[in-house]
């Protein structure tokens, strides 16, 4: 490795260090990881559909290679993939719209103690008036990565709160729960997909250590 790489492949066989270093805690999480993305009642395909959405939010380069191969493997197409990487484009986008229901808050003196009520949603035609281009074209994007196609609207739904819980948005969860919960999804799928976003959030920490390890000893 060059001193000037920071991300290569096989930096990821440093994980196995962490197995000595921290055994208990190591030997737990991989559990953790394996139960969440097992098959339940939400597929094991689904949930590597969500697991690839939300490694482009942790922007995590060995989460993205380790569960494009593992989707891979389950015979699953490019398209499908791209669908659900446009899912989680527009969730991390909707995530920087909607904290600027916060910015209008904050801008205006309204900030309170509370940060987030469901009530400052009805701001979001404020930017419809402010830049209607922009607010426009973003809520083209949206619906069009939302809608339907080779992944139905029951799974980009599950993506999407999967998403929401990694860019911590309350509002994006609140909208996306409720969407969800009229697509007939049961709260036992809302957790294995939380859950999933739990293993893929912490799934990149871990995977990040490797280079805190080439750090040290480099």
């Amino acid at each position: 490795m060059t001193q000037d790489s920071l991300y290569q492949k096989s930096n990821i066989s440093r994980l196995s260090e962490l197995s000595k270093l921290a055994p208990d805690t190591f030997k737990a999480f991989a559990e953790f990881d394996k139960l969440a993305l097992s098959e339940g009642l939400i597929s094991k395909k689904v949930k590597e559909l969500i697991a690839v959405a939300v490694a482009h939010v942790t922007g995590c380069p060995y989460c993205i290679e380790a569960h494009v191969n593992a989707y891979k493997r389950l015979e699953a197409s490019k398209e499908e993939m791209a669908e659900a990487i446009m899912v989680a484009t527009a969730l991390k986008a909707g995530s920087a719209m909607a904290h600027g229901l916060n910015a209008l808050q904050a801008f205006d003196g309204e900030n309170n103690e509370e940060l987030y009520k469901k009530s400052n949603m009805t701001r979001f035609k404020e930017f419809a008036e402010i830049s209607p281009d922009g607010f426009r074209s973003f809520n083209q994007f949206d619906r069009e990565a939302m809608k339907p196609g080779l992944i139905s609207g029951k799974d980009k739904e599950l993506i999407a709160i999967a998403v929401a819980h990694v860019t911590g948005c309350p509002y994006c969860i609140e909208i996306h729960t409720k969407n969800a919960k009229k697509l007939g999804i049961s709260r036992e799928e809302l957790v294995e997909a939380i859950f999933v976003s739990t293993a893929l959030k912490a799934g990149s920490a871990l995977a990040h250590s490797v280079n805190a390890l080439n750090a040290y000893d480099f």
